[in-house]
């Protein structure tokens, strides 16, 4: 009686469903392309059950050499078909299809070396790489020489200089660790790439909310700035509605931002600031929100001005800025520390606000070990976000126009508020 194991079935089952994915998928664009080729979900099949079946043998005579054999016979075929096909329609120059084949035959073999898992996501990958061609060549088209060198400095700097720098403190404070330093304008750049690419997605003409949610992952100063200027070129309160919406949804990411940040430098001060900021976040929202209901004609008002004040959100001079303002804070807290541990970080904090909010928040978020120094660092970063935000505030009083100022000058004694509550519930 013969047994049969079930698992090696199993793996065989696994090897033809992928083949037959990737298989449809070449039919149906074969059928939108008004033309058949010489692989269609046959040969797809046929491949993947080749690839698990070579591999099955390889592994039952303890010979590997099948395997690579059979792997360098179905690349001959493939390119060899690649040939016959070009000789018959010459704009057939692509080998997406060759390497298609080649790539079901070897998570055919995958399958059956024990990694069906494996097998099953690639196999996914690969219909959906071959299946998004046209989308995937338009986000080519959109992407720009500045973008793509904004993603090359990024992983230049995370799989490069960040593995060569030292990961101990080189100061008399035990302040400034190189790799930690790094690291976290990585985490900056990271997000600020995130919504550059956003905002150049989504674009203006989606609305002043939309851009500013967009935007505020970026900077919610250069949000603040950009509407605010717009303002003088339309003063009305419908305009005011809604560029106070854009402004405060971006002051809502602002507060998101920084529970984001804690969360990933030191999760222990969560418990006593995440309620707080989440409060003031769902304020800027709500606000937002009946800003933008009162507004609804204007949607597109962004379109009409400037655009928004973000630059390449990794460029080495903007890297090496936010380096040495982090390293500053950092030695200004740590000195802080030593010389006025309460009174002199809150100090530091208000004035790190007037500026921006991350490079205080990840300094005190990185510093705080106990318990006292969880509380004092919670309501330090509530300073550093009350002052940051009137500090805004001043900005659109200076350079708006019209009831814009207004708006936002109610929305801030909000906000002051909460932000008081913040100090208030940690005490």
């Amino acid at each position: 009686m013969i047994e049969i194991d079930i698992s090696v079935a199993q793996r065989f089952l696994v090897a033809l469903l992928i083949g037959a994915l990737v298989g449809v998928e070449r039919e149906k664009s074969q059928v939108a392309a008004g033309y058949r080729t010489i692989a269609g979900l046959r040969t797809y099949i046929l491949l993947a059950l080749l690839g698990s079946l070579s591999a099955w043998l390889a592994q039952f005579l303890g010979s590997p050499l099948l395997f690579v054999v059979a792997f360098a016979m179905v690349s001959l075929a493939a390119m060899a078909g690649h040939v016959t096909e070009v000789r018959q329609r010459p704009e057939a120059l692509g080998l997406a299809r060759e390497f298609a084949a080649i790539t079901v035959f070897l998570l055919g073999g995958v399958t059956m070396y024990g990694h069906p898992e494996i097998a099953v996501a690639l196999g996914i990958v690969t219909s959906a790489v071959l299946a998004f061609k046209e989308p995937l060549h338009g986000l080519v088209a959109r992407i720009g020489s500045d973008d793509l060198y904004a993603v090359l400095k990024l992983l230049i700097a995370t799989f490069i200089v960040l593995p060569l720098l030292p990961q101990h403190a080189i100061d008399p404070w035990g302040a400034l660790n190189p790799y930690t330093l790094w690291l976290l304008v990585i985490l900056i750049s990271g997000m600020s790439l995130v919504g550059y690419v956003a905002v150049r997605r989504l674009g203006e003409a989606r609305g002043t909310v939309l851009t500013g949610l967009a935007g505020g992952l970026v900077s919610s100063t250069a949000v603040s700035l950009s509407f605010a200027r717009q303002s003088r070129t339309d003063p009305t309160a419908v305009a005011a509605d809604a560029l106070a919406a854009g402004i405060l949804a971006a002051w809502s990411l602002m507060f998101l931002r920084v529970i984001v940040i804690v969360a990933i430098v030191n999760r222990a001060l969560l418990p006593t600031l995440a309620g707080p900021f989440a409060a003031m976040a769902l304020a800027a929202a709500l606000m937002g929100a009946v800003f933008y209901v009162r507004g609804l004609s204007r949607r597109d008002v962004s379109a009409s001005g400037e655009a928004l004040l973000v630059r390449n959100p990794f460029s080495l001079g903007a890297a090496i800025q936010f380096a040495l303002l982090f390293a500053l804070v950092l030695v200004v807290v740590a000195l802080a520390r030593q010389y006025a541990p309460v009174s002199g970080l809150y100090l530091v904090a208000a004035l790190a606000g007037l500026t921006e909010m991350d490079a205080i928040t990840l300094s005190l978020a990185q510093g705080a070990h106990d318990g006292d120094g969880f509380a004092v660092a919670t309501q330090a970063i509530g300073i550093a976000a009350l002052t940051n935000t009137v500090a805004k505030c001043v900005l659109v009083a200076a350079l708006g126009r019209g009831p814009l100022r207004l708006r936002l000058a109610g929305a801030t004694l909000l906000l002051v508020a909460c932000a008081a509550l913040v100090a208030w519930l940690v005490v």
